[in-house]
C-alpha cells in the first residue's frame, strides 16, 4: 500500500470545503448522550492511536515479528510524531471547539495550551490514521481492520461533539501523510545501513 499523493489531496481538499461550509453556517455539529455499554465501548474505539494504545501496538510487533524490530520503532514514530505536528497545528491555528464560545472560530497563533481552542485538526484522528496507515504497510492483509479502526475512531471525534468535520478530515489527511513519510524516512535509514 503505496503513498497517494491524490487521496492527500483529496483529505485537504474535502477539508477545505468542509471548513467554507462549516464557516457559511451548515449545521454540523451534534448533540449526542450515549450511556451504558455504547457510551464506554465508544470512549475504548476512541483511543485507538493515542499513546497506550500505540505502545501496546509496537509492543505487540516487537513480539509477534522478531526478523524486523524496527517495524516496532515505526511503529511508535509514526503516531507519536504525527501527535506533535498536530499539536504544533493546533497552537499556529487555535481553532475553538463546537459547543464553546465563539465556536469554529480561527484565534491565531498561541503556544499556550487551552483544550478549548484546539480542534483543528483532530489529533485522535490524526494518529489512529498514522497508526493504521503504518500497520497496514507492515501487514497488508489486515488493512482492512486497521483502516477500520481509525475510521470509526475518526468518526467518533464527531460524533462525540469534540472536533468539526473539517477538523476530522484535516487530522486523516496529516495522520495519512505522516505516516508515509515515517515509512519512507525509514526505508531511507535501512538502504544507507545496508
Amino acid at each position: 500500500m503505496g503513498f497517494s499523493p491524490a487521496v492527500l489531496i483529496s483529505l485537504l481538499a474535502a477539508c477545505g470545503v468542509m471548513m467554507l461550509l462549516e464557516w457559511r453556517g451548515l449545521p454540523t455539529t451534534l448533540s449526542l448522550d450515549f450511556k451504558g455499554d455504547i457510551k464506554r465501548e465508544s470512549r475504548w474505539l476512541a483511543q485507538y492511536g493515542q499513546a497506550v494504545c500505540t505502545l501496546a501496538a509496537a509492543l505487540l510487533v516487537w513480539q509477534l515479528d522478531r526478523a524486523h524490530p524496527q517495524y516496532a520503532a515505526l511503529v511508535l514514530l509514526a503516531p507519536f510524531g504525527t501527535s506533535v505536528a498536530s499539536m504544533l497545528i493546533k497552537r499556529l491555528f487555535s481553532r475553538v471547539r463546537p459547543g464553546r464560545e465563539n465556536a469554529g472560530r480561527f484565534l491565531g497563533p498561541s503556544w499556550k495550551h487551552a483544550n478549548y481552542k484546539e480542534s483543528f485538526p483532530s489529533s485522535h484522528s490524526a494518529c489512529a490514521v498514522a497508526l493504521s496507515v503504518t500497520l497496514a504497510i507492515l501487514y497488508p492483509q489486515a488493512a482492512v481492520t486497521f483502516w477500520g479502526l481509525a475510521l470509526v475512531c475518526a468518526g467518533l471525534r464527531y460524533v462525540l461533539d469534540a472536533h468539526w468535520p473539517s477538523d476530522v478530515l484535516g487530522g486523516i489527511a496529516l495522520g495519512y501523510g505522516m505516516a508515509h513519510l515515517a515509512w519512507w524516512g525509514m526505508q531511507q535509514v535501512m538502504a544507507t545501513a545496508a
